[in-house]
Parts: structure tokens; sequence; C-alpha cells
């Protein structure tokens, strides 16, 4: 049964690196730096999350890296700066859940991981919103 989990876990690890890939590659071309350097950050999350031997923690880390992938990813097709607005808040809270929830496990081995998420996370969804509201001037 725990190998079974194992291979669960590895392959839900496996999909959000994916996902954290198709995100790069789908994002727009500004701040191409920096969505490269959230995709590392995501990664060291992953595999740090590899380590600890909690499964519920490893599953919510794995959950909720996934979840800021897929709203980033939403953040990068909108063209409506209020919604696009609406998502890098809801793109930042689900960051700061993530940090907060491995604080609260007191997992100190994610807890640097998590930050680091989040604060990339956090300037995607700025540098997003900055190339919208300046195509929205141009207009």
């Amino acid at each position: 049964m725990y190998m079974k989990k194992k291979g669960t876990f590895a392959a839900l690890l496996g999909g959000a690196a994916i996902g954290a890939g198709l995100g790069v590659l789908f994002a727009p071309q500004s701040g191409e730096k920096t969505r490269k350097e959230l995709g590392v950050k995501i990664e060291d999350l992953v595999n740090k999350a590899k380590d600890v031997d909690v499964e519920d923690v490893k599953d919510y880390v794995a959950n909720k890296t996934k979840e800021i992938e897929d709203a980033l990813k939403d953040l990068d097709k909108e063209t409506v700066l209020k919604f696009a607005k609406e998502k890098a808040q809801d793109v930042q809270q689900k960051a700061q859940d993530l940090v907060s929830y491995v604080k609260d496990k007191g997992t100190p081995v994610l807890q640097d991981a998590a930050n680091g998420v989040r604060d990339k996370a956090i300037d995607v969804t700025k540098s997003i919103l900055k190339k919208l509201e300046d195509s929205k001037e141009e207009k």
C-alpha cells in the first residue's frame, strides 16, 4: 500500500512539474526570466516535498502548487484588467496559504521553498498586471 501511495504522489509531482513547464511556455513573453525563476522555485518546492514523511503535507503542497500554476495560466490568458487583478489577488492568496500551511505544520525544510514560490508568484502577477495596464494606456 505504501508503494502505491508513493507512486501516486510521484505521478502527482510529475504532473505539477509538467504544469509548471506549460505555465512558463504559455506565459506572455515579457517577464520571461521571472516566470522561469518561478518555475525553478516550484520545482525546488516539489523536490523538497518528496523528502517529507507526512503524506497530508506532501499532498497539500502538491495540490496548492498546482492551483497556483493553474491560476497563473488563467491570468496570462486574460486581457481584461479587472479580471486580471482579481486573479492576481487569488494567486497571491494561494501562495500565502501555502506558506502559512507549511509554517503551521512545522516543516522548516519546506518553508524557505514555499516563501520563494510566494515571492515569485507575486513578482509574476505584478509583471502581468503592469503589462496589461501599459497596453491599456497605449489604446
